[in-house]
């Protein structure tokens, strides 16, 4: 078992939902997403997703975006991202981490030699969001044997003919995407997400965690009541673009994970 799917064992044992956050490694430099990145589980963050910078996001919307601009005019690169874990890693074993970007990076720099780098590093799982299932034996499969989750995003356009493909090699977790388009775009509405995570769960064991257009507790409460757990990313960095103190980022991650316990 990983750290991640023993973290979801934990909360189904004490009746919880998972809160995860995601923020850009090195935004707007290094030594300041480590500190975030270190306070996040006193903040009640279950799960980490950690981005990895690239110069062609084409999933992401301008908050992040911008976030991985300003990382890579910073210096910032998946060698470094790594090192962010690798530091986490020397004060805290338990919280999961999940590196989440494309393709290019990890192919420019070998799948083996990653996949080796990364587990040492301390990752647990991945998500690279423009290798479809098709393309399993690049990346995902040899994830697997590695001992990390691979994790697949589920849109409202997976339909039943395309899920159980999307399923397939999928641990850890599903993402499911609860709006259509790119990330920061719009507010998610439970009514809308509670029938398509109904969907997936009736095909899979695996947690279904919902992400996109949550920005506040009472939104991450809602999506939560309807699913495993929700995923903040946009909302936080955007708190992280506009130069709040540490405390005043943690602070309002703490009030996003109480929502999300909550539901």
């Amino acid at each position: 078992m990983t750290r991640i799917d023993t973290t979801f064992a934990t909360l189904r044992a004490e009746g919880r939902k998972a809160f995860v956050a995601y923020i850009m490694g090195g935004d707007p430099d290094l030594e300041t997403s480590l500190a975030v990145m270190q306070g996040l589980p006193g903040a009640g963050v279950d799960i980490i997703e950690l981005g990895v910078p690239f110069t062609d996001p084409m999933a992401d919307g301008p908050t992040i975006q911008l976030a991985g601009q300003r990382a890579l005019d910073g210096g910032q690169t998946l060698e470094k991202t790594l090192e962010i874990v690798r530091r986490f890693r020397a004060d805290d074993t338990e919280t999961p981490i999940v590196l989440m970007g494309y393709y290019n990076p990890i192919y420019n720099r070998g799948v083996p030699k990653f996949l080796a780098d990364a587990k040492a590093a301390g990752v647990d799982g991945l998500i690279v969001v423009d290798l479809p299932p098709e393309e399993d034996s690049e990346l995902c499969i040899p994830a697997q044997e590695a001992g990390l989750n691979f994790i697949r995003l589920a849109t409202p356009t997976t339909d039943a003919k395309r899920l159980p493909k999307v399923l397939e090699n999928t641990s850890g977790f599903v993402y499911y995407v609860s709006i259509t388009g790119i990330t920061g775009a719009a507010m998610a509405q439970a009514t809308d997400v509670a029938p398509e995570v109904a969907r997936i769960k009736s095909a899979t064991d695996l947690p279904v965690i919902v992400g996109f257009g949550i920005s506040t507790p009472e939104t991450a409460e809602a999506i939560s009541s309807v699913a495993d757990g929700c995923v903040v990313g946009s909302a936080i960095v955007k708190e992280i673009a506009a130069g709040k103190p540490l405390d005043a980022v943690l602070a309002y991650v703490r009030s996003l994970a109480e929502g999300a316990h909550r539901g």
